[in-house]
């Protein structure tokens, strides 16, 4: 695994994990590597200092980041009530004042992303890794 610290056209600066470099390559080629900030999928390799493991019982990253993003998961499935598509209108309802203000999660569009981000309107966009699984439909009966 290799970590690198990215940037996006917008100068949001993050980091992303793949399995070799070929693999960030690849993806950055397909468009898969975007800024959890804007949805920018032009993004740029950082300078960065190469890590040294300090000790045989130092836990492995990739091991510590599968944890983390997992308890981040479980914490806003349990914390965040889920509005789905409906999470721009929802933000902004809350931003403007015109409903109480509550944690909630769901699904924009990279646009949609970046209008709230110019509005002001306090949200942003959580990786996959992050974010929970939306809750199932029930299936509807004829």
């Amino acid at each position: 695994m290799i970590r690198y610290s990215l940037a996006c056209v917008a100068e949001h600066e993050f980091e992303a994990w793949f399995s070799n470099s070929k693999a960030y390559d690849t993806q950055r080629k397909k468009k898969l590597v975007e800024c959890p900030v804007c949805g920018s999928t032009e993004v740029k390799k950082q300078i960065m200092a190469p890590m040294v493991r300090s000790s045989d019982r130092a836990v492995p990253a990739e091991v510590a980041a599968a944890k983390a993003a997992a308890e981040i998961r479980q914490h806003i499935a349990t914390t965040h009530d889920y509005v789905g598509e409906k999470f721009a209108d929802e933000a902004r309802s809350m931003y403007y004042g015109e409903s109480e203000l509550r944690p909630v999660w769901g699904e924009v569009t990279p646009e949609v992303a970046k209008d709230l981000l110019d509005e002001g309107v306090p949200a942003m966009p959580l990786p996959k890794p992050f974010a929970p699984e939306p809750p199932r439909r029930k299936a509807r009966m004829n």
